[in-house]
């Protein structure tokens, strides 16, 4: 029963779950911001009248076909996706092209066939071109 307690309080399972709550909720903020907002704003630009996007639809041989809905979730995941790259991918990307930049370089590229090899390389596991290891070049 101990270790099943330890898993459940590690730190990651904590964080995972509060993600999954959050994640939620601003799911439902999204949903909200199209149907009270961005709805509303495409109704006043088409014609005047406030068009519930659920109701759209077409029947084609007495099969009725929901588009409208369709579209309400679109343009959540569209919203979703894009707060979400812009939010949090893009500052992520960036942090990590700062420590990345700092970072020593441990590898080359070989001059003959182009593949990754240790700086300190005197031969290419690749072509097996003979090399001068960094040490060595004169500066």
């Amino acid at each position: 029963m101990g270790g099943f307690k330890n898993f459940l309080l590690r730190g990651n399972i904590v964080e995972l779950a509060v993600a999954v709550i959050i994640g939620a909720t601003f799911s439902g903020l999204v949903q909200a911001l199209v149907s009270d907002l961005v709805t509303p704003l495409i109704g006043a630009i088409t014609g005047g009248r406030q068009p519930n996007f659920a109701d759209y639809s077409f029947t084609v041989n007495g099969s009725q076909f929901k588009y409208g809905d369709f579209l309400n979730h679109l343009l959540t995941f569209v919203i979703i996706a894009a707060v979400v790259y812009w939010l949090i991918v893009m500052p992520m990307t960036r942090l990590i092209g700062l420590f990345d930049r700092n970072k020593a370089a441990t590898t080359r590229q070989c001059p003959e066939c182009l593949s990754e090899i240790p700086i300190e390389a005197r031969r290419c596991a690749h072509c097996t071109a003979e090399l001068v290891p960094e040490s060595e070049k004169p500066r």
